[in-house]
Formats: structure tokens, sequence, C-alpha cells
């Protein structure tokens, strides 16, 4: 008998197995799946995708019955559950199979016994379309610490149509295709001033060709997208862990379907964060993703990226370095005015350059700006991007060039279109955990971007249609791009395709409109930033009112980027800490933290000479591979 016993376990609805390199989940029109499925179970430990010794807790007990050097370590178990199609249509058989991996502190138990902890945390890190099982394999291991000094087991799901869930909501067949669609139809307001109207119609032309290819590709599976079905998925996953309450960590459009289960299934509600909330009556009903975030990533540019430069001074900040035949440290007022020139001088002329990676090249305002947004989300990239914003100013393209090329392009040629099964766990990228052991992941699916437009016009497919056609869209741009110049471009194409949905599909099932003030089991924990670009803190305040101080309590973070753990509060640690592991949750309706350090200052990235560049590039790739993973619209300047 193997000493940790055969998996997957006859008793076990989601089908856990230890990951290796093939442990992707049986085609949806597999006819025996579940056979498929056990055929790939590896019986070899060796080849099982383990974790870190140092950050499991020692769980030699569990498994005693292999005292080798796998004895106290956890491991990555991969598994599915296949949930209704519709859950409203009982008479509708067919199904979503939801892939999921679940990372299990204490290891995979000896035969017969189970080594699931008491609770386990339910992650999903945002989008639409960011992957729950790419955010467990980046970062499970570093959550279980976070979130309950490595006791709770950590599971990230893939929400519908996303990444390995099936179908997969991709409608182009190669990346390539899609990098060249996106560059034509996404050119922003400025560089189109002379015909917005021309460019409005190629964007908007794109976008109902984009969704009649996934009607042709997907056929009705736009119906069955939205949150309201997720949430659905979200409760099944909770029933198959045999767990009487949802304990989880959602974070940015993962707190959307936090909010819909918590007014689904109010009963079930136990342990839950919501960080960097939406505000999902805004949200769901008018076409307005992102809408409300506007103001709030023209202070966080203005505060946080040029000002902390300004306050941290050259020797942190490139901006804040004298210009040529300067001695004097710029005001931020002189800083700004700067950075207006230079974006404007793109604007009206792409910068020429050269890299080896792609030859000749041209940094355009687009992907500039773009760029720019992105860096909002991760101050720990903010002396990066100074670095080259100052040496563009000098008329030095290359590290601009080098960035964009990172940025915006999804299609590699140098690489094949299937990555090899060699990925890592990803933890040591962002610093949350060393590079110990080795870890494999499955094969890498085909990109599945289309699942961020799918799902926001599907959450709001009956909102009113202005009667004017492209003129109301053409002030709708003019208007979000005048409040904030950074973000109004690329969170308006994220609602210019719902003009087309109702084409397609015209009644998605499902649907959630609220209210949100369902009386829950447990008060669930929101927490919201001050600066951050995506989620402001008012939508925190909103939704706090409407759910009001029985059900619900907000932690302000004062801090930079998006959600509360890149600009990191031992306050807020302390209080997230508390309230998993022991269900502590904070009396006051309301608790201040603030951020232990400020940008430009973190450890190593002190130095901000030219001898690290290299540095400030590896830490933007860094950033954008998470970004892949967990937000892949953001990553590639299609926010």
């Amino acid at each position: 008998m193997h000493p940790y016993g055969m998996f997957p376990r006859p008793d076990d609805p989601l089908h856990f197995m230890p990951c290796t390199a093939l442990t992707t989940p049986p085609k949806i029109e597999d006819k025996d799946a579940a056979n498929s499925w056990a055929r790939l179970y590896e019986p070899d430990p060796s080849k099982w995708s383990w974790g870190s010794s140092i950050l499991s807790p020692s769980s030699a007990g569990n498994n005693s019955c292999r005292d080798d050097e796998h004895a106290g370590r956890g491991v990555y178990l991969c598994g599915y559950l296949d949930v209704p199609r519709d859950w409203t249509n009982t008479s509708d058989f067919r199904i979503t199979r939801v892939a999921i991996t679940k990372y299990q502190v204490a290891g995979p138990g000896c035969s017969g016994t189970s080594a699931k902890s008491e609770r386990t945390i339910i992650i999903e890190p945002g989008g639409p379309g960011g992957s729950g099982t790419a955010y467990a394999w980046h970062g499970a291991e570093a959550i279980s610490m976070r979130l309950s000094g490595g006791k709770f087991d950590v599971l990230g799901w893939d929400p519908r149509g996303v990444n390995t869930t099936q179908p997969a909501a991709s409608c182009f067949p190669y990346n390539a295709d899609r990098d060249r669609w996106w560059q034509l139809a996404h050119r922003y307001r400025a560089v189109a001033a002379a015909d917005t109207a021309g460019q409005l119609q190629v964007a908007d032309a794109y976008f109902e060709s984009m969704f009649a290819g996934c009607e042709t590709v997907l056929g009705d599976l736009g119906r069955f997208l939205g949150t309201g079905l997720v949430a659905r998925d979200l409760d099944a996953i909770r029933a198959a862990l045999g767990e009487p309450e949802l304990t989880g960590y959602l974070i940015s459009y993962g707190t959307g379907i936090g909010q819909t289960y918590a007014n689904l299934f109010p009963q079930h509600v136990g342990r839950l964060i919501l960080d960097g909330p939406q505000y999902g009556p805004v949200e769901w009903s008018q076409a307005g993703f992102g809408w409300g975030s506007l103001d709030n990533v023209t202070h966080a540019y203005h505060d946080g990226f040029l000002g902390e430069c300004i306050d941290a001074g050259p020797e942190h900040c490139p901006l804040a370095r004298p210009l040529s035949g300067s001695t004097r440290v710029p005001t931020l007022a002189e800083l700004e005015a700067r950075m207006v020139a230079l974006f404007a001088s793109v604007a009206a002329r792409p910068v020429v350059a050269y890299t080896a990676a792609s030859g000749p090249s041209l940094v355009t305002y687009s992907a500039l700006v773009a760029a720019m947004y992105a860096t909002l989300y991760n101050p720990n990239t903010w002396p990066g991007t100074a670095e080259m914003l100052y040496e563009l100013e000098q008329g030095n393209a290359t590290l601009a060039s080098e960035m964009m090329d990172d940025f915006v392009w999804q299609y590699d040629p140098a690489k094949p279109v299937i990555l090899p099964p060699t990925a890592g766990r990803g933890g040591e990228e962002d610093g949350t955990c060393p590079p110990t052991l080795p870890v494999i992941a499955p094969l890498s699916p085909p990109d599945t971007e289309e699942l961020m437009p799918l799902v926001i016009c599907a959450d709001s497919y009956d909102a009113p249609q202005p009667a004017d056609g492209l003129i109301w869209w053409d002030d709708l741009w003019a208007n979000m791009t005048t409040t904030s110049w950074i973000a109004g471009n690329s969170r308006f194409y994220n609602v210019l395709p719902c003009r087309h949905y109702a084409k397609h599909w015209p009644q998605p099932t499902g649907v959630f409109r609220g209210p949100l003030n369902a009386s829950l089991a447990s008060p669930i924990l929101i927490v919201a930033e001050t600066y951050d670009p995506a989620t402001p803190l008012a939508n925190g305040y909103r939704l706090l009112a409407e759910m009001g101080h029985r059900n619900a309590r907000l932690l302000v973070h004062h801090g930079y980027g998006h959600t509360s753990y890149l600009d990191p509060s031992e306050c807020t640690e302390a209080i997230l800490l508390a309230y998993i592991l022991k269900g502590v949750i904070p009396k006051e309706t309301e608790t201040q933290c603030y951020a232990d350090k400020k940008p430009y200052r973190y450890g190593d990235q002190a130095d901000a000479t030219t001898s690290h560049k290299k540095t400030h590039r590896v830490i933007w790739q860094e950033h954008l591979k998470a970004m892949r993973l967990l937000h892949p619209s953001l990553a590639s300047g299609r926010l």
C-alpha cells in the first residue's frame, strides 16, 4: 500500500490529487472524465508539487507515515468541480468544469486519513479574468502565513471562462492576433485628437467583430459568465469542501463576487475579507466598470508617484534629480509640468528607439500612458518607472522601449505558444517566499482575455443604450479622459464593447442586482485603500453604508497601490490575521491603519543610481508577470 494512499479519494467531490505537470482537468467533452483524471495520478511523491518546508508548519505527525524529505511540507493539490452551466434552469444539463488548486499546509496525509485544515481560505484575485489557480501557485503559501500563521489551507479557483476552467472564454486562436488588433483598436484620445470620430469607429467595429467572433467560437456561453453565477459556483466549492461557512480573501473584482455571495448565501458567510472593494450597484447595472476610480488615479499619480518622489529626493527618485544645467531639485508643480510636456511630446510624435530584443521600435503615447497606469498599481515599480521617464526626458528611449516591449505584447516569437510544464510556484518573484523547492505547474492554457468584457457586459446587459449612437459614447470618452488622462482611455475601452453584447447574448442568466443588506451569519471585513488606483476608498464607505455595522467593518489602509499587500502595514496585517485565524473583528465600524514605509524607500530600492537599472527592469517584469496571472487586462494595457 502506498504510504499516502491513492488519489483521487472516492469520497472527494473535488477529485484532488497531488499536482504534477499533467494534472490539468479532463476535457469537458470527455465521456469518461473521472477515469481519465484518475489515470493522471502519479504515485511517486518526488514528482509532486511540494511546498516550502520553511513556510509550512511542522506536520510530521500528519506525515509520520513517510519520514523523508517531504515530511513537514505542504503539498499542492489539483482538482475540479462540475457545476451546472445554468444554475437557474434544471432542464439545462450542460456543465461548467471549474479548475481548482489547493495548497494543503499539512501535506497529503497518511493513507486513509485527511490532512485538511480546520478552515480553507478561498482566494480570488480579481479581473474579471484573474486566475485563482494561478493566484494559488503564485502566493498560497504566503497567504496562509499572512492570514493564518500557516495553519489554514488556501484554495484558488478559475472562475467561469477563465484559464483552465472549461469552457474557456478565448476567442482568438493565437495571442499574436489579439495583440495586433488591440494595438489598432486601442489608440488613446490624445493621439486620435484630429480624428476621434474615426478612431471611435475603428474601436467600435473591432468590438462588434470580437463579440461576433466570440459567439461563433463560444456559442451561448456569453449568457453564463456573469458574477451571479460565479458566486453560486463559489458556494458549490464551499459545500464540496464540507465547510459550513465561507472563509475567504477576495480582492478587486473578487470583492464583487464576495458581495454577491454574501447576499445570495448570507447563512454561509464566515470570515470573509474584501480587499480593494468594488461597489456592486454602480459596477453591475450601469456599464460603469471602473468609472469611480478616475479621480483616485489622478490623486495616486499626483500625491503618490510624483509627490513621494519629491519627498524622497534625488538620492531615491530619479525624477527628483536636477535637469541638465541646473543644481536645484524641482518642486512638485515643476515636475508635474515636465511630465505634461513629456507626454504631450510623445502624443505628438512617437519616440524612436531600438532594442536588441525587438529591433527598431517606437515608444507610443498609448503604451506609455497605459504603463503609467500599471505602475500605480504597485509602488515597488515606481523607482524604475521614474528612471525610465527621466531618461526619456533626456532623449534616451532605450529603457522606455524595453519596458513597453515587456508591457504591450502578449505574443513572444521567441517562445512556444504552449509553455513547457516547468513554471514555478512564483512566490519568490514578489518576495513573499524564498526560492527553495522547484514546483511544477500544469501546462499553460490559451489566454482568456475576452472574459473581461463578457462579464462586464453581462452584468450590465440591460443598461440603457443612448439613442444617438456613437455621439454619446464620444462625449463619454472625452469626459473620462478629461477626468483622468491616465485611466480614462483604458476604462472607456472597458465599457465600449457593451454596445454590442445584447446582439449576441440578449438574456444573460443569474444576474444579481442587489440589494447588499442581507443579514449575514458573520460580519465581513472590508479593506479599502486611500490611494488605490482601481478601487477607491469611496467604494468602501458606500459598501459599508449599505451593509451596515452588523454585517461589516471597514479597515481604511493608508497607502499606495492596488489592495493592501503591496504597501504593507503591520497594523493592517495584525487585524487580518486575528480575523481569519481567530474570528476577531474590530469593534469599531471604521479602523485606520497606515503603511509602514514610504515609496522610493523600500529596502534595496532605496538606491536609484544607474547601477540599479537592471534591478528596476526586473522588478517591472516581475510586476507584469504577477499581473498577467492575476489581472491579465492590466498587464498589457487592457485595463
